[in-house]
């Protein structure tokens, strides 16, 4: 007669806590830990203190004998065939499960923050290039797509995504975050979560929290925040990612927050995730965070007490290797049944009590880069390249021409890959192993579009100069963005500076086009510059996005999700800054960015009507709704990106200036139209007051139709009535925009 925690009619938790009552306490430590098989090998650090920790953590056959909670990245370690890394997993899965006396196979989680970070597998553009599709479906679509291959070779978490709003893009993970909007980040990154969902796999909401808000951009460093900006601006994507995304795993930050670590910080971890927003996934630990605690921030006095401090904080599992979760040194008992019962929960959940494993998965591919993926990866390429400025009308290129082209990274792969691709990540550490999956240069991408075009490096005789600049992707050093590979300022690295001043002396038209992981101060060149085009880190279909947005082939509709500075130093930027954040008396320094958030053109013009407003006076607990046509007045097809913003003229402290509250893409052919319908919650009008309190206020408002968050086409004034209003996790956080 089977037991109740194999009874498959049975909740998942009543499953799992019948389970627990029948551990010992090594089988309950056993599933909060982890092993990181093959961490030991040659090649630099991918995780902070990787080989240090390595040689000091638990083995698997230690752990055999009570179980194995998770399995630490067992295809983005070393290079390994698909098929070959699914057979391996499974029988290491086999071995696990004869290994303990319940049977029980760990939880596989795996990297997959530009796709599935394997070998030949598909590599999507960064998630900064998510930001700059301000496309939520297609980015649902893709981490669909990502889930689906992840889950058909034995993998069940995702390490992703990062919703980090970026503060100073000087921070070398700006490349992971996807802007500088919390709105934009939380809708984004909530497209992302269900759709990775979606798949069978589970999302891990990254870093949680204040990790991007570091003192002087800094990896690691504290982090200085006030009690609003992190209720503000911080928190509202990870609380969109919980309550509208169903994500079901979070990861704590690796820095402070005045003075109290994330994997230490309760009130975090517990009373606002578990009992505010109603939380009921597994917290697991960034790559050695619990060690951190005592070899880093220093609050705790040895390997166990680490482990106490982050337990008692919320931390259910630590990753990446079992080295202070350990029965040597005991846990609470009520602790460690309360994390071990969530790990046991999300495993039954999964299937994982069950004697064949976990549901179906549908076999084991033999591709993990099918033409359906790469479609997936163009399209959010294409949708993501921006077009920041085109004064002298020289794009798109007409084939035939004679074209410089200049600087290095025309001719890189490295140039289309973030940190967290598989080439970039581990493959650098593999010299002579092949890429896996197919990268064209822009160079060669270039040639394919402009089959009829001369290319030459000398611009003297060119009708135009192609001047590519940005960023080599690494890790801890090893590159000029990336993890732990922040910048002093926003200056353009490995002297591009001079290649631009040597392109704009020749004379010749000069196109900047920049392939890198952060914005970077082109002011020096603005007025020279005939074009500039942006694309961060686009992935192995970039080349051919940027190639083709350049011919005129694509119509650009990529936006800016972080402004592009005019000067390297004066940062932040002003975006969501109050008044006194901006330009103007009394400070000398400008902070004006060059492009600002949301900015973006295309090859096409668009008049925007006059918006229609149901209900210009509503209550505090209404919404009324925006209606305004928009249509393409140009000779050629391309995509508008409606945005709405609220600006607050009088608030109980300083307001930001206004902040993106919607958007829509509205792609229309030459001559066509379409009506764009906006339903604005009051909710969305709600801050944080001076007592700490989330509250929607009656008075006026405005919302700004715009282009960017600088380009107001119309302005559409409100008023709320009534009480004021306090609103918690319940409250509206989504604008309905529907394009008709």
């Amino acid at each position: 007669m089977a037991e109740p925690w194999q009874d498959t009619t049975l909740p998942a938790h009543v499953r799992a806590a019948d389970l627990l009552a029948r551990m010992t306490t090594e089988e309950k430590t056993a599933q909060l830990s982890s092993v990181w098989i093959g961490a030991d090998t040659e090649g630099a650090d991918v995780a902070p203190g990787q080989h240090t920790y390595a040689a000091r953590s638990a083995a698997l056959d230690a752990l055999l004998p009570h179980g194995v909670g998770h399995l630490t990245r067992p295809f983005g370690t070393v290079p390994v065939e698909p098929a070959e890394g699914a057979a391996r997993l499974a029988e290491l899965q086999r071995t696990i499960r004869a290994g303990n006396r319940f049977g029980l196979p760990a939880l596989a989680h795996e990297e997959c923050l530009t796709g599935f970070t394997a070998w030949q597998a598909t590599v999507f553009p960064t998630p900064l290039a998510w930001g700059a599709s301000f496309d939520p479906e297609l980015i649902t679509e893709m981490a669909q797509a990502i889930g689906a291959s992840m889950r058909a070779v034995g993998i069940h978490q995702g390490l992703a995504p990062v919703l980090d709003v970026v503060r100073d893009p000087r921070w070398g993970r700006t490349e992971e975050a996807i802007g500088e909007d919390p709105y934009l980040v939380g809708t984004i990154g909530t497209a992302y979560v269900r759709g990775l969902e979606a798949a069978g796999i589970v999302a891990t909401l990254k870093h949680f929290a204040g990790y991007s808000a570091s003192r002087a951009a800094r990896n690691h460093a504290p982090a200085s925040l006030g009690p609003r900006e992190l209720a503000d601006v911080i928190l509202p994507p990870f609380e969109m990612a919980v309550r509208d995304g169903g994500a079901r795993s979070v990861m704590p930050a690796y820095n402070d927050i005045d003075g109290l670590p994330a994997h230490a910080h309760a009130r975090l971890l517990t009373e606002l995730l578990r009992h505010q927003w109603g939380f009921t996934g597994t917290v697991v630990s960034d790559y050695y965070g619990v060690s951190l605690l005592e070899e880093a921030h220093r609050v705790a006095d040895g390997e166990g007490a680490a482990a106490r401090l982050a337990l008692a904080a919320g931390v259910d599992v630590e990753l990446p290797a079992a080295r202070c979760f350990s029965p040597a040194d005991p846990l609470p008992e009520d602790l460690l049944d309360r994390a071990a019962l969530r790990v046991l929960t999300q495993k039954c959940e999964l299937g994982l009590f069950d004697p064949e494993g976990e549901p179906a998965t549908g076999g084991v591919p033999a591709d993990l880069n099918p033409p359906h993926m790469r479609e997936l990866a163009r399209r959010v390429a294409e949708e993501s390249v921006v077009l920041l400025a085109n004064d002298s009308r020289v794009l798109p290129l007409d084939d035939g021409l004679r074209i410089a082209l200049l600087g290095p990274l025309a001719h890189e792969q490295a140039a289309m890959l973030g940190c967290y691709t598989f080439p970039r990540h581990v493959g650098v550490h593999h010299p002579g192993l092949p890429t896996g999956v197919e990268v064209p240069t822009l160079a060669q991408a270039l040639r394919t579009e402009l089959p009829g075009a001369e290319f030459v490096e000398d611009p003297a005789g060119a009708d135009v100069c192609l001047a590519v600049v940005g960023d080599r992707s690494g890790l801890f050093g090893r590159g000029s963005s990336g993890e732990g590979c922040d910048a002093e300022d926003l200056s353009l690295p490995y002297g591009q500076a001079e290649l631009l001043d040597e392109a704009m002396a020749s004379g010749v038209p000069v196109v900047i086009v920049v392939l890198s992981g952060r914005p970077y101060a082109l002011g020096r060149w603005a007025d020279r510059a005939a074009a500039v085009v942006q694309a961060f880190f686009p992935g192995q279909e970039g080349g051919g996005a940027v190639a083709g947005v350049l011919s005129g082939r694509v119509a650009p509709s990529g936006r800016l999700p972080v402004a592009v500075p005019r000067g390297p130093g004066g940062q932040p930027a002003p975006y969501l800054a109050p008044p006194l954040g901006r330009d103007g008396f009394p400070s000398t320094v400008d902070p004006t960015p060059l492009y600002p958030f949301g900015h973006g053109l295309g090859y096409t013009t668009f008049d925007w009507g006059q918006p229609q407003c149901d209900a210009p006076e509503f209550a505090t607990d209404g919404h009324t709704t925006l209606r305004l046509t928009v249509r393409n007045t140009g000779g050629r097809a391309g995509t508008e990106v409606v945005q709405l913003y609220l600006h607050d003229p009088v608030g109980t402290v300083a307001r930001p200036e206004v902040r993106l509250v919607g958007y829509a893409r509205v792609p229309l052919d030459a001559g066509a139209s379409a009506e764009v319908h906006a339903t604005f919650p009051a909710d969305l009008a709600a801050y944080t007051g001076a007592d700490g309190r989330r509250l929607v206020e009656p008075g006026a408002l405005e919302l700004r139709v715009a282009a960017s968050s600088e380009q107001v086409h119309h302005t559409v004034s409100l008023t709320l009535t009534g009480a004021v209003r306090q609103v918690g996790h319940e409250r509206r956080m989504w604008c309905e925009m529907r394009v008709k």
